[in-house]
């Protein structure tokens, strides 16, 4: 885990930036920009204002293992899956897997509770799932079909369920950070006690809208966590070399919203960073930023080859940080056999098959479905 002003990473003027996911570094080889060779002899300042505790890894049970290791293996299959439908034209417009960046979704909202609100941007399936929407009513959304969780009508990138408190799936990059900034103010408004996840990625903590929900949100005290979920390329270009700062969980200090940089590879770290971050927020402190270290698999969408990178890279990472076979090992140290673990894989494997049949089969939605949840009847 890194956090602070402690976290610093060794720089190269030509080759990029050290990027250290798990419990290994990868080199990101995207060149970097220039950066200032300006030197102070001062001391950088001491801030003068209350800053949320280091988090720490979180100490699981065997069960708890489990569960974490259940919910990601049933996000990374789902995803294939949900590929595999993409390729067979049987899931229309974008669609953007969360390969590779399981362990965010499943150490953050596993600290959730029932009065908690989620929103996030286009990459979404998971996150779904982990609110607790069943396998088959998201993967029929995928497909289009009526008996979806929005009846057909979202698809890959608009889902949501206000019986779940998830809410969305948002196409507009950015869009979904001020609307989690107006959950946070019903919250507080309603004095419910909750507390909205608002995710976004390293590519929409450039928008301008960010800053402005970043403002409001301090200024009013809501409460919101701001996940950026940095994945490192973004649509497609290097973090490096499209941020003039690179370091994403700095990006609230102007707004006086304290930020940790949190290992997004490790399931145990993002659980630990999600309770030190509701801490902070529900003792009506404001919101905070917690940044992401993960790393995507596969391309932006369906429709992107990622030739921004090398194979070798993601493999590398595969091979050293992957989240899935770190809570594997973990969960071998602590007895688990190897058939326990395909036993979780086999029955994961036929929820994932009689979901894809499920959103093959079922009829899609009536013609009239078109004219139903439309706010505006006359203009």
């Amino acid at each position: 885990m890194w956090h602070g002003a402690d976290c610093a990473f060794a720089r190269s003027e030509t080759i990029g930036t050290e990027l250290p996911l798990g419990n290994e570094v990868f080199l990101d080889v995207a060149k970097a920009p220039a950066r200032s060779t300006r030197t102070s002899s001062a001391p950088p300042a001491t801030p003068n204002r209350e800053r949320p505790a280091e988090p720490q890894p979180y100490k699981a049970s065997k069960d708890e293992l489990l569960k974490f290791y259940h919910d990601m293996l049933l996000i990374r299959r789902f995803e294939e899956k949900a590929g595999q439908l993409y390729g067979l034209g049987l899931i229309g417009g974008f669609c953007h897997l969360y390969i590779g960046q399981e362990a965010v979704a499943v150490g953050l909202q596993s600290a959730l509770t029932e009065k908690d609100s989620v929103i996030t941007g286009y990459r979404d399936h998971g996150h779904m799932l982990l609110c607790g929407i069943p396998p088959k009513d998201v993967m029929a959304e995928l497909t289009g079909r009526a008996a979806g969780i929005s009846r057909g009508k979202g698809g890959s990138m608009h889902m949501f369920s206000v019986e779940h408190k998830f809410y969305g799936g948002h196409g507009i990059v950015g869009a979904q950070v001020s609307l989690g900034a107006g959950l946070g103010f019903a919250h507080k408004y309603s004095g419910d006690g909750g507390v909205c996840l608002a995710y976004f990625g390293d590519g929409a903590a450039n928008q301008g809208q960010v800053y402005e929900a970043f403002n409001m949100a301090e200024l009013w005290k809501l409460p919101v966590i701001f996940v950026i979920e940095n994945n490192q390329y973004a649509m497609g270009t290097s973090v490096n070399r499209a941020s003039s700062e690179d370091q994403l969980y700095r990006r609230g200090e102007s707004f006086r919203i304290p930020g940790i940089q949190v290992d997004g590879m490790d399931v145990l770290a993002s659980r630990g960073a999600a309770e030190e971050a509701l801490v902070w927020v529900r003792a009506g402190k404001g919101p905070i930023i917690l940044e992401m270290k993960t790393y995507r698999y596969r391309g932006h969408s369906m429709s992107d080859p990622a030739k921004y990178r090398s194979r070798e890279e993601v493999q590398a990472v595969r091979d050293k940080s992957d989240p899935i076979e770190h809570v594997k090992k973990l969960l071998e140290a602590e007895g688990v056999k190897e058939d326990d673990l395909k036993a979780v894989e086999a029955e994961i494997r036929r929820q994932v098959n009689e979901s894809a049949d499920f959103a093959e089969n079922t009829p899609e939605p009536e013609p009239e479905e078109l004219y139903t949840d439309v706010l505006v009847e006359k203009y």
